[in-house]
């Protein structure tokens, strides 16, 4: 008889433990199942070197990690290209008319370029924020009925980019994936949110979800904040990109899927502190005859204190 733990994790950086990806921590079982509540922080980091080219073949010791300056103890290390949550972020107000044939183009050239087990939805956002699969259906991984989902929107109205994001973290909650990622094509700042940028980004500190934006720069518009979209990328530890041509706006998308799918896990527990509390990370690389290397993950996350989990 076999036990599978299912185990606590504090929200960071687009994962989670589980038995799929923790074998030396979780074994599973079809009799039951024990919790314990073991928290870990899990991080997803992407390495580039000089010339911007991922890199790969990296080993457990050629990272250390640092949390408020301090080295942590890495239990969790993985370079498996797994299945994501992912939201794609499409801006339809009225300025995105000209360019809405290259983003739809590019939005479905990201999906192909996935991994063929994540899982997407579609929010498009002008005025207000809507869904783009049917009501019934949270996510898909259906070629054609995201189609349909990217096909709904309807270019008109403003930008409302902030209350598109956390409509986005809070659905990627509801994911069946351990890694999560918000993807943002957008060409503007906004000028429609219920929401404020101080609500966004404190929610950003308590989700798992690494964000990547696409901006399509447009110097006629007064809106236009690309320091926003960097802000979402740094502090996720995704990237943004800012496009003043279209035409390469599918290759940009493919490239941060292949991307998503080159990144490195690590995870170590967190020392105990005040729930609530901001805590930063600092990722390093010193692998034996590699030079230059660079490291990207999130730079910070809100430490949770978990109560315990009950023993079943």
């Amino acid at each position: 008889m076999t036990r599978r733990s299912a185990i606590r994790t504090i929200m960071i950086a687009g994962a989670v433990a589980s038995g799929s990806r923790l074998g030396a921590i979780t074994q599973q079982s079809q009799d039951f199942i024990i919790r314990s509540d073991v928290r870990l922080v899990l991080l997803d980091v992407t390495v580039k070197d000089r010339t911007g080219g991922l890199v790969r073949n990296l080993s457990r010791d050629d990272f250390t990690v640092l949390e408020n300056g301090q080295p942590e103890h890495l239990t969790v290390f993985s370079d498996d290209d797994v299945p994501i949550t992912v939201g794609l972020l499409v801006d339809e107000s009225r300025s995105m008319l000209a360019k809405r044939n290259d983003v739809l183009m590019a939005a479905g050239d990201f999906i192909r370029t996935s991994n063929p087990e994540d899982e997407f939805f579609v929010l498009n956002f002008n005025d207000t924020v809507k869904r783009g699969l049917p009501s019934s259906m949270l996510f898909s991984d259906n070629m054609s009925q995201l189609r349909a989902a990217l096909d709904r929107g309807v270019p008109r109205g403003m930008t409302a980019l902030d209350d598109a994001v956390v409509d986005g973290l809070e659905q990627l909650k509801l994911g069946n994936r351990e890694h999560k990622a918000l993807v943002i094509i957008s060409d503007g700042g906004d000028n429609a949110s219920v929401h404020t940028q101080s609500e966004m980004f404190a929610m950003l500190e308590r989700s798992s979800a690494t964000i990547y934006a696409v901006g399509l720069v447009d110097p006629e518009d007064a809106d236009w904040n690309p320091g926003i979209l960097r802000h979402l990328a740094h502090v996720s530890g995704g990237e943004a990109v800012f496009l003043s041509d279209t035409a390469i706006l599918a290759a940009t998308c493919e490239k941060i899927a292949k991307e998503i799918r080159t990144r490195y896990t690590l995870g170590y527990p967190p020392p105990p502190g005040k729930a609530g509390s901001l805590r930063h990370i600092q990722v390093r690389i010193s692998a034996p005859g590699r030079t230059g290397l660079i490291a990207r993950t999130r730079t910070s996350y809100r430490y949770e204190d978990f109560p315990n989990v009950a023993r079943k």
